[in-house]
């Protein structure tokens, strides 16, 4: 039996996560809306917050999963990539943990773990996992890319955003629209109501399985600045338009790429991870691709899109499994990818 410890803290999401024996008994994740009124995640901001609430989540963790510190047998964190602040934080803790606890500590890298969450599952949770290999479209606001998942702990990128990331497009561009932040979520709710097909943006020619967001973010700044000149109510008056059609361009963009690394690497098993994967538009194109070519999809629940410290605890149960430990004079890194 192994029982552990998962911690993250990558960005503005304090969390932690009891595992035993592949099995999630516990979850909890404390958020920031501080950062709403900014537009965005403020780094200092972000790592004060997770001062305050790393170990009231790790006690409320512990105690629902129904355990004791004494019963934990390693500790799993999040060492990058993300903000170095927010990752010092949760890496001096679990640093902590594991000395006081004498036990062994597990760096887990951030992507990974996205992809790992595919594995994470309660005790009443039936749904199919993965089987080895599988394609999977690792989508955040920091990241958008494919990868080659050959194993738990064995993965490989197939291509990734040469600019900036489809999350990072879709908060910037509701930016321009005036939208809250986080922005991904709004588009996607305005844009479940609008006619994806009245406006048409700009889609970039990248070679091979990269991608590119920042040549539609420009060309999406241009149309409105052009619109906007002969009607200053543009945005608010097609807003729903704007969002849908905005959504569908990015989607469209990620499916191509990944069509292409399906067809390319002969697999015939996608799934999607991120926080972007909880975008319904990019969950329908998911299970409609699926069914056109006859290949097995993959989608994770809910829970487990955003940053969570179940799929950190996730990896390092597979970790803890072959003796993959770290010492603890590690510090975390900013960026890094898998």
């Amino acid at each position: 039996m192994a029982i552990i410890l998962g911690i993250e803290s990558s960005c503005d999401d304090t969390s932690a996560a009891i595992i035993r024996d592949g099995i999630l008994l516990s979850n909890v994740t404390a958020s920031q809306a501080v950062h709403e009124q900014y537009g965005g995640v403020v780094p200092e901001l972000a790592s004060r917050a997770h001062q305050q609430n790393i170990i009231p989540v790790v006690d409320a963790a512990i105690k629902k999963a129904g355990i004791t510190n004494e019963h934990i047998d390693a500790v799993a964190f999040t060492r990058g990539p993300g903000l170095l602040g927010s990752l010092l934080v949760g890496t001096s803790f679990a640093k902590g943990f594991a000395l006081a606890q004498h036990i062994p500590l597990i760096d887990v890298n951030h992507l990974q773990a996205h992809v790992m969450a595919h594995f994470v599952r309660t005790n009443d949770d039936m749904r199919p996992l993965p089987e080895f290999p599988f394609l999977c479209l690792l989508v955040s606001g920091g990241n958008s890319q494919i990868v080659m998942v050959k194993d738990y702990n064995k993965m490989e990128i197939v291509g990734q955003t040469i600019d900036d990331a489809a999350g990072e497009a879709f908060d910037k561009c509701a930016k321009v629209m005036g939208l809250p932040y986080p922005g991904g979520p709004v588009i996607n709710k305005l844009g479940n109501l609008g006619n994806a097909d009245r406006f048409q943006f700009h889609k970039p020619n990248i070679a091979d399985y990269d991608y590119s967001f920042s040549g539609l973010k420009t060309s999406f700044l241009y149309f409105l600045r052009d619109e906007m000149k002969e009607n200053p109510n543009f945005i608010e008056e097609n807003k729903n338009d704007l969002c849908a059609s905005l959504q569908k361009t990015v989607v469209d963009i990620l499916m191509q790429k990944l069509h292409k690394a399906v067809k390319d690497h002969h697999v015939k098993r996608i799934a999607v991870a991120g926080g972007v994967s909880a975008n319904s538009a990019l969950r329908d194109a998911f299970v409609a691709y699926g069914q056109k070519y006859h290949c097995d999809v993959f989608i994770p629940p809910f829970a487990y899109t955003t940053d969570n410290a179940a799929m950190v605890a996730m990896v390092g149960y597979y970790k803890f499994l072959a003796n993959d430990f770290c010492e603890p004079n590690l510090p975390p890194y900013a960026r890094v990818t898998i």
